[in-house]
């Protein structure tokens, strides 16, 4: 049975109102960690590693020198830490300072505790550390040669049987490509602020997506009940995943100094140190092999994603299974295999980035669609068409039914706005009659899973206050990076009350308001923070509701909140005037609201389930120009058709998609990460590496939000998720370029691997040309 979907009229929900702190941002008076009045007493602390050496034994530490600096107050070492020596997320084996031991470049030993923050870093400078270095592994094929042990089991997904598929299709192809990792590049580095409290209780001031999990961590190293250690944050400067289990060992440090010294202290990281000693997007080497028919329909896959984890599990196991579950995109395989290997290597642990290992999956499904197209002679669009999933052919890899499937919708009206055929028309003349610049252009869906896969993570809590004003105190567990979320929230009890958002405070994000909170990740920050506050609001609307059908006598049908104001029969009472009544009748004007996401399931050992609560779907047509001379390129146009269900608030939607899309770009194209032999990252500032600028923004640049009924899932008023999946919009770059490039030899495969940075497209031009 089919439910209608009910649409519901608002108010404010939906309306286009400014980010909460956009003033505060634009005057430069937005308070971040760094900004928070520093405490009397202050010290700060700045970590320590040795300059030389990845892997291997510790043999000599000598801090006497560092110890004797100017303004250093104590040094802290492993020793030092009274409780668990440890800030892994999930598995361990990240310790906060290292004992008799480095796995990899960077790896932090100890930290220097001092008056100023300049003293602590020149300090941390003098260190005499020697290690008995041994080889590290630093590539994937170093993993496999090498034969550590991964750091998660090998997992996969097996529908039918996928070598027989293969190799009864009338075509085939086996290849193998590499896709590079990113780094997160927040323009606030991590820091964290902590302040001892009376009892040794701690508060902890952190820039991070994830305060719970700061609190535990915390709680454990200083052998501590989580109760006594508070984590609070008010706004991230970005984040992207990168504070989501990075932001830990830095509070750690930050409260141990402050456990040490009995004063508050502060850990802020330089920018190249915040990029070397903090993980990145994983990176994977992609081998597969698929058989198709002449119409380009596939028909068996076999794909294994060799990913490069770094030292530790830190979240790879979900990033890799996440993977696998967006490497079928928004196509069907009949018959498929999809494999990841987890390899350990002696450089930093990579972790979350916007999207969680989805991006990855899809750009191989994006490439087997533009593989497919070049040994059909098909247009790539086609090809991709053929291949979407429909009712009869509607279920995933993993034995999810893909329901209120909208992506073809989605794809025709953007093919039609975007001009598609036409301009691949003028795209094949243009190249005729140009031997050196060449164009390309790709549409390509995304159909994006939200909701956590570790199921218990779908849970949020709200905490709602009404004061006797009428104005109203909001907090919940969801953490503001510049997404709006916080603005969202504030929408949404706004509309549960009647009256306008800017009566709604929005208090920081405090373990000690609402504990036990997920992470903001996975997309689902306004779907679970929305309806937990949502509940929250209509318990105290119940109760006001409730009071007014008594007080004056009135059927609580004829009573509503609208305009500031509350309809009670035919008169008519301020929402203040009557939150003060109910006050005076002693009804509580305060309540927490909880929401735990439904129908969502997944048995990880049978690879069987419901990991999503829907998909969100977007499309994209880029269309860019290469140089085959030099690999220049430069994106000419870009339309984008994104769905967001019914919209919380279009402005920032529209922001996310644009911004997403844009990293997305970045992510497959400027941004290369290189390593040297040593697993020494060599690419650790804005001079090596190149993130997208303003120039490199396409002029012409159409964003639009596909009009929709709503979300079928019963979300917070319809509406979907938007963080993650607008970044995977820019695998329609990589695709024009890839385009492009096959444009040189018509019929042969361009040998091009991620980021399609100018050396890499020129390598790839030169492998067509004779």
């Amino acid at each position: 049975m089919v439910m209608a979907r009910r649409t519901i009229e608002t108010k404010t929900v939906g309306k286009v109102l400014a980010h909460d702190s956009a003033a505060l941002h634009v005057q430069g008076s937005a308070i971040y960690v760094d900004d928070i009045r520093e405490p009397e007493g202050l010290v700060h602390v700045y970590p320590g590693f040795a300059r030389e050496g990845a892997l291997g034994a510790i043999t000599s530490l000598d801090l006497e020198a560092v110890r004797s600096a100017p303004g250093v107050l104590a040094v802290l070492t492993a020793k030092d830490i009274p409780g668990l020596n440890d800030c892994a997320p999930v598995f361990g084996g990240d310790p906060i300072l290292a004992d008799g031991r480095i796995m990899f470049h960077g790896q932090v030993i100890f930290a220097v505790v001092a008056a100023t923050r300049d003293d602590a870093r020149r300090a941390a400078r003098l260190a005499k550390i020697e290690i008995a270095a041994e080889q590290p592994a630093v590539t994937v094929e170093d993993a496999l040669a090498k034969g550590t042990s991964d750091v998660g089991e090998p997992y996969a997904f097996v529908t039918r049987d996928a070598a027989k598929a293969i190799s009864a299709a009338p075509h085939h192809i086996q290849e193998s490509f590499r896709i590079g990792g990113q780094e997160h590049f927040y323009l606030e580095g991590q820091v964290s602020l902590a302040v001892p409290e009376e009892h040794g209780a701690i508060t902890i001031h952190c820039s991070t997506q994830h305060p719970s999990e700061v609190q535990f961590l915390i709680a454990h190293m200083l052998h501590l009940p989580a109760a006594m250690v508070t984590t609070e944050c008010r706004r991230m400067g970005g984040a992207f995943g990168g504070k989501e289990s990075q932001a830990a060992q830095w509070a750690c440090l930050a409260a141990l100094a402050a456990r040490v010294t009995g004063r508050p202290a502060k850990c802020r990281l330089d920018r190249d140190e915040d990029m070397m000693l903090t993980g990145k997007r994983h990176d994977f080497r992609v081998d597969y092999q698929a058989g198709f028919d002449a119409k380009g329909r596939v028909l068996g896959i076999d794909v294994d994603f060799l990913a490069r984890c770094g030292y530790s599990p830190d979240l790879s196991n979900a990033i890799c299974d996440r993977t696998m579950f967006h490497a079928d995109n928004a196509y069907f395989y009949p018959a498929a295999r999809i494999a990841t290997r987890r390899l350990r290597t002696n450089t930093v642990s990579n972790t979350a980035f916007r999207g969680f290992g989805g991006p990855q999956g899809m750009l191989f499904a994006e490439r087997l669609m533009e593989v497919i197209a070049i040994r059909t002679g098909q247009d790539p669009l086609d090809v991709r068409k053929h291949n979407l999933y429909t009712e009869k052919r509607g279920t995933t890899p993993y034995g999810m039914k893909v329901e209120d499937n909208i992506a073809l919708a989605i794809m025709e009206e953007l093919e039609t706005s975007s001009d598609y055929r036409a301009r691949r028309k003028a795209i094949v003349r243009f190249n005729a009659e140009n031997p050196v610049l060449k164009k390309g252009i790709s549409l390509t869906p995304v159909k994006f899973g939200i909701s956590f896969t570790l199921t218990h993570l779908n849970q949020a809590g709200a905490l709602v206050h009404v004061y006797t004003d009428g104005s109203v105190h909001l907090n919940h567990g969801g953490t503001e990076m510049g997404q709006g979320l916080y603005t969202k929230v504030a929408q949404v009890v706004a509309e549960e009350f009647g009256i306008d958002a800017s009566a709604v405070r929005i208090t920081a994000t405090t373990t000690g308001k609402v504990p036990n909170t997920s992470a903001t990740a996975a997309s689902s920050g306004a779907d679970l923070n929305g309806m937990a506050a949502k509940a929250a609001a209509e318990t105290i609307r119940n109760r006001l509701v409730d009071f007014a059908a008594r007080q004056w006598k009135v059927a609580k049908s004829r009573i509503k909140f609208e305009n500031g104001q509350v309809m009670i029969g035919n008169r008519s009472i301020a929402f203040g005037d009557l939150a003060r009544q109910a006050h005076i009748a002693r009804i509580s004007l305060s309540s927490t609201g909880y929401y735990a996401t439904p129908k969502i399931f997944w048995d990880r050992a049978k690879a069987k389930g419901r990991p999503f609560f829907y998909f969100a779907y977007g499309a994209a047509c880029s269309e860019v120009t290469i140089d085959t001379l030099t690999g220049e390129m430069k994106v000419d146009r870009v339309d984008i058709l994104h769905d967001v269900g019914r919209s919380l608030n279009p402005a920032l939607d529209i922001g996310q998609v644009e911004g997403g899309f844009v990293q997305g770009m970045g992510w497959l194209t400027t941004e290369e990460l290189v390593y040297d032999e040593q697993g020494r990252l060599r690419t650790h500032a804005p001079s090596t590496y190149k993130i997208p600028c303003a120039p490199d923004v396409p002029a012409d640049f159409r964003v639009k939000l596909f009009e929709s009924r709503g979300n079928k899932e019963d979300t917070i008023y319809r509406s979907k998720a938007v963080g993650e999946p607008p970044l995977m919009l820019g695998i329609s770059v990589w695709t024009a370029i890839f385009d492009a490039i096959a444009s040189v030899k018509p019929g042969a495969i361009p040998k091009l691997d991620a980021p399609a940075t100018p050396e890499a497209i020129l390598m790839a031009v030169k492998g067509l040309q004779p």
